[in-house]
Order: structure tokens, then C-alpha cells, then sequence
């Protein structure tokens, strides 16, 4: 199987390329680094089954120069990040709908097959109990630059859609919820590495708001098979899936778990979202996912503990720091 994957030096995307070259696949990554870093496939650049091409999604010659003999495509490239999307929000909307435009295009001409990495943000403000793939989609002002990101995904979905019911393209959709795990970092506002650094540190972890605000966070590695399972079933043309983690918990409850875990002398403060983000921010209460499609569907099942997740990703840090000879020094490594 010969597979393509746009933003494939992204976290996820370096995860996703080892996991199709352990199948067997030929794997193509197209990525400009603006937000993914090549660092991410350090443990596959030497790899005789996987080739890098350096290129931006809204060059259609890079992304034919992608797919050309493709038999899958995996688009994951995206502007993403709270921190980038709120400061930088008419890049955001350029990238993630004219981009998304001209991959489908180019799958469609190749005769490939997608699958298309969405977002839990498409839910905006609906705090429901259980978010399925066919709950309302609240979103703020579209004047608050929030938003734009939720917009632009749930564009990308429509366009998705719409090529699979009018041109026949084999696409399918995944939504993804706060998927966290190793080689992610807190650059563009990513709260799990963030808090887990500061703790590491033994910084002030910073939560914003008054930490009530609940996510659930899922586990790359439970994620990605799923990904890949999903991309191989023709029924899941045409459909969109919830792909999320199982437990709820507050961010300040998150923060203080960290601390914990990693036996931390930090301590938590406070910083009003005006103070944390540009203007034009605005958070959502609760996001829980349904993953009872997902589930049915392929057998997702998402095993990785809450604890497990912040250990990985400090030991994942603890590994990096002593590798660049930063010698971070904050508690013992847990295995």
C-alpha cells in the first residue's frame, strides 16, 4: 500500500507515518514545518519505504508531486493551536479551507483515497453530556477570531462531503478530541505539554480561566489505529467519526494531578484568558465525546489512563532535555 500523508512531520503525523511503515506501506510526508517539526520523523528520515518532500498544501504541483501513485492520503495538514489561530487567524482560514480545497482536488484526479483529520472544535460551545457525530455545532461570533478555526473545519467537512456526494471521491472524516502523547510540544497552546514542562521545571503551571473548563484527552496511540482503520473501510465513505478519550476531567484538576504524579514543587496559578491569549478568545465550558460510532465501526477503545498519558509524555520530555543537554531535574523518571 502506497500512502500519502499531508502535515506528516505534525505530532500526530510523525506518530501515523511509523505506524503505516510498521504495516508495510510506502509512506510520503508533505510538510512546510511551519508548525510540524522534522524532528518528529528523525526515527524514519532513513527508512527505504518513506520519502519527505518540503512543500505548503496551497501549491497544488507540491501536493500532485504528493499523491501522484498514491493510493491513500491522510490529510492532517492544518493551522492548528489555540495560540496560532487566535493571532494569526487569516493564515488559519487561508490554510485550512483553500488548502483542504486543493488536496481534494489532487486525491480526486489521482483516483486516491482520503481521510480527512477534523476536529472536536467543530462542536464549538455545545456542552453537552455526550457530543455525537450529529450534535448541533454552537459557535461564537463570527468576529471573534475563536471561531475561525471551528468554521474553517467544519468547511473543510462540507467540502469533504460534498466531493464524496457529487465527484464519488473516497473520503472519510475524522473528528479528533485533544489527542496528546509523546514529540508534543506546548508551542501553540497544546495545555498537557505545557503543564507537564512547567511541572518539570518546577515552574508555576499556568491554568487559564478558573480551571472548571473539562476536556477529555485521548492517547496518540489508541487514536492512530484507529485512523488507519477507518481509512480502509469503503462503508466509512462519506461519514464522519468521533475518535476521543474516555475520561473527563477540569483543568485545574488536571494541573494538580501533574503535579502529583510527578512529585512537583510547582505550584498552580491563575491567568485570565485576557491575559493568556490575543483578543478574540473565547473558551467552551465541557467537551465529552461519543465514541459509541467509532466504536461499532472498528472497535475503538481507548485503554490509555489520564496517568499514563502524563507520564509518557514527562518521560517523552525528561528524554528530549537530556538529549539537548538542557538537564531537566525535577523528579525521577517513572516507568
Amino acid at each position: 500500500m502506497k500512502s500519502a500523508i499531508t502535515g506528516g512531520a505534525g505530532f500526530i503525523g510523525g506518530h501515523l507515518v511509523e505506524h503505516l511503515l510498521a504495516q508495510g506501506d510506502e509512506v510520503t510526508v508533505l510538510d512546510n514545518l511551519s508548525t510540524g517539526r522534522i524532528e518528529n520523523l528523525d526515527r524514519v528520515m532513513d527508512h527505504p519505504r518513506f520519502r519527505f518532500i518540503e512543500g505548503n498544501i496551497l501549491d497544488r504541483a507540491a501536493v500532485d508531486q504528493l499523491v501522484k501513485g498514491t493510493d491513500r492520503v491522510f490529510h492532517l495538514a492544518a493551522a492548528v493551536g489555540v495560540n496560532l489561530i487566535v493571532e494569526n487567524p487569516l493564515e488559519s482560514l487561508r490554510t485550512n479551507i483553500h488548502g483542504t480545497e486543493v488536496v481534494l482536488d489532487a486525491v480526486l484526479d489521482a483516483g486516491a483515497s482520503l481521510l480527512l483529520a477534523s476536529t472536536s472544535e467543530v462542536y464549538g460551545k455545545n456542552t453537552s453530556d455526550s457530543l455525537d457525530e450529529e450534535a448541533d455545532r454552537i459557535l461564537g461570533s463570527a468576529l471573534k477570531s475563536r471561531w475561525t478555526y471551528a468554521a474553517a473545519k467544519g468547511i473543510d467537512e462540507a467540502f469533504a462531503h460534498s466531493y464524496w456526494k457529487e465527484f464519488g471521491l473516497r473520503v472519510a472524516i475524522v473528528r479528533l478530541f485533544n489527542t496528546v502523547g509523546p514529540r508534543q510540544t506546548g508551542r501553540y497552546g497544546m495545555v498537557v505539554p505545557r503543564l507537564i514542562k512547567q511541572a518539570l521545571a518546577g515552574e508555576p503551571l499556568t491554568v487559564f480561566g478558573d480551571g472548571l473548563q473539562t476536556r477529555c484527552f485521548s492517547y496518540v496511540a489508541d487514536v492512530v489505529p484507529a485512523m488507519t482503520k477507518i481509512a480502509e473501510k469503503p462503508q466509512a465513505y462519506g461519514d464522519v467519526f468521533n475518535l476521543g478519550g474516555s475520561y473527563e476531567i477540569s483543568i485545574l484538576s488536571l494541573a494538580q494531578r501533574i503535579i502529583e504524579l510527578l512529585d512537583s514543587t510547582s505550584e498552580i496559578i491563575f491567568v485570565p484568558y485576557e491575559e493568556a491569549y490575543a483578543e478574540g478568545y473565547e473558551d467552551m465550558r465541557r467537551r465529552v465525546p461519543n465514541n459509541g460510532k467509532a466504536h461499532a465501526f472498528v472497535g475503538f477503545d481507548p485503554q490509555t489512563t489520564l496517568d499514563e498519558i502524563i507520564i509518557n509524555v514527562a518521560d517523552d520530555q525528561r528524554r528530549a532535555a537530556q538529549e539537548q543537554g538542557a538537564g531537566i531535574m525535577v523528579g525521577a523518571s517513572v516507568n
